[in-house]
């Protein structure tokens, strides 16, 4: 699944392309792909509205239109956001084309069908996709060691679960909670409410520092996204932990260990992510 990383570098691509372009016409393949509202009034409201930019929060992007209505995107498990020429053949798995008036074609396509889309009005309150339910975004002033306390040092949950959760903390998923927490020294498994102070601030520091770093390391150029179909991210040979068990710690060499931790696949270094 897409995490903030990749999310970001979507929305870093397409939003200079996309500004000022004016929506002429919406193709639907697949209903269900447009949550709300229904799909014959979705293609209607969007059908000659002008994009003002797209944005960010947690693992959602939100196509703001000119009138003051958005559009939010959740692009799942394997969801794909492509800028494209209309003379360009489609990817198999398309299922929503937005043509632009300069001939281009703002293109989702998704393998397993689990992304959805949503168009809020100006004044309309979002009931449906879930954004409202999102905590902080990393990059939120607000997000600091006392907020971490706050929410998450009286709980037993393991910290690894903790860092998961999007009503606490929005766009961390699998990839990057193993990162920060080697980033960090913190054991995957540990109890939230066992962590010290020096160990929130810690984990507070690492979680922006990581994520800035995948985002940089993620960048991409338009042609090159274009070229690799959006799927090119660019963090693999600078992951330190994730799928990376059973090689040797990037730090002290010891065999780096998987464990499944809330039924997902955790990586760490047993000696410099000490479980006291």
């Amino acid at each position: 699944m897409p995490e903030l990383p990749e999310v970001e570098t979507i929305r870093q691509i397409l939003d200079p392309q996309i500004q000022g372009r004016t929506i002429t016409k919406v193709t639907v393949h697949r209903q269900e792909v447009l949550a709300h509202p229904a799909a014959d009034e979705f293609c209607r409201r969007v059908t000659g509205q002008t994009f003002a930019g797209m944005e960010r929060r947690g693992k959602f992007l939100i196509a703001r239109l000119t009138d003051g209505s958005r559009i939010l995107l959740h692009l799942r498990m394997t969801g794909c956001l492509l800028l494209a020429p209309a003379e360009v053949p489609q990817e198999k798995h398309t299922h929503v084309i937005f043509h632009l008036e300069n001939g281009r074609e703002l293109r989702f396509s998704d393998t397993r069908r689990f992304g959805r889309f949503w168009l809020l009005g100006k004044e309309e309150s979002d009931t449906y996709s879930g954004i409202e339910q999102l905590g902080p975004d990393p990059f939120d002033p607000c997000f600091s060691a006392q907020y971490l306390r706050t929410a998450f040092a009286k709980r037993k949950k393991k910290i690894k679960e903790c860092l998961l959760d999007q009503r606490m903390i929005a766009g961390i998923g699998n990839i990057y909670s193993d990162e920060i927490l080697f980033a960090a020294g913190i054991c995957p498994s540990r109890p939230a409410n066992t962590l010290t102070d020096d160990e929130w601030e810690r984990l507070t520091a690492a979680i922006p520092e990581r994520l800035s770093y995948f985002i940089e390391k993620n960048r991409i150029t338009p042609e090159e996204y274009l070229e690799t179909k959006g799927q090119d991210y660019r963090n693999t040979p600078f992951l330190q932990v994730y799928g990376q068990e059973g090689k040797p710690c990037p730090v002290c060499k010891e065999p780096l260990c998987k464990r499944i931790i809330g039924g997902r696949s955790s990586v760490y270094c047993p000696k410099c992510q000490k479980n006291p």
